[in-house]
């Protein structure tokens, strides 16, 4: 399963049944019969064990097993009633891309370190900021090298290393570009895995205080960070 990182066990995101699990159970009462036949596929395909780095179902399955080709809202409708109902510990997004449906599961960032070491997660924060809020279209693993280590052999390998994981959770892949130079590029996947309140508790400690709203704004270009308002 896709992972999601989330800043602590205790964070509920803005679309949060107030008893997640008591909706779980009930999710007959929210979704059609084919709508929770097709969460559970997606849940299940979603699996890295599964697919094989094929994470998700196609668009073209999804709708298929909904009934709804081509109905864009939909689809979209079905993904949100999900998301509203399993928000605390799912995740279900659209790859455009790739055309997939994929569901991601919420864990605490130190409950990630079973899946990912520090350097990966490093790593990834780092093409996080190159890509999504510089808006560069990939990541040169030249810039890698200069931001994690010295152009040495053991500095190729050990960045190597920690980006492998990162390619096998489908979070970033190889970029092809008209250069021999190797370039990764984040997938919604990765894109996706850091939480609101992971982000801003990240650039709060890098900088060593608390920053008001557009200090985070401003820093991740993330509009929907306080949807809640200036209590959160």
């Amino acid at each position: 399963m896709k992972i999601e990182l989330i800043s602590s066990e205790n964070e509920i995101s803005e679309e949060t049944n107030a008893n997640p699990l008591n909706v779980m159970q009930s999710l007959k009462g929210i979704l059609t019969e084919n709508e929770e036949i097709a969460f559970m596929n997606i849940l299940f395909s979603s699996s890295a064990s599964i697919r094989s780095g094929n994470f998700g179902l196609s668009r073209k399955e999804v709708e298929k097993q909904l009934q709804i080709q081509g109905d864009d809202e939909g689809l979209t409708s079905f993904i949100k009633r999900v998301n509203q109902a399993v928000s605390r510990y799912f995740r279900v997004i659209y790859d455009e891309r790739r055309d997939q449906v994929v569901a991601l599961m919420r864990v605490p960032a130190r409950a990630a370190r079973n899946t990912l070491t520090k350097e990966s997660l490093a790593i990834l924060l780092y093409m996080f900021y190159q890509q999504e809020v510089l808006q560069h279209e990939f990541t040169l693993f030249d810039q890698l090298l200069n931001a994690f280590g010295h152009e040495t052999t053991k500095a190729n390998q050990r960045i190597l290393l920690n980006i492998d994981p990162l390619k096998k959770i489908g979070a970033i892949e190889e970029y092809e570009t008209n250069s021999h130079e190797k370039a990764y590029q984040l997938t919604a996947i990765g894109i996706h895995m850091f939480s609101d309140s992971f982000l801003r508790r990240t650039v709060e400690f890098s900088q060593s205080h608390q920053l008001n709203k557009e200090e985070v704004l401003k820093f991740f270009r993330r509009y929907n960070l306080y949807q809640k308002g200036e209590n959160e």
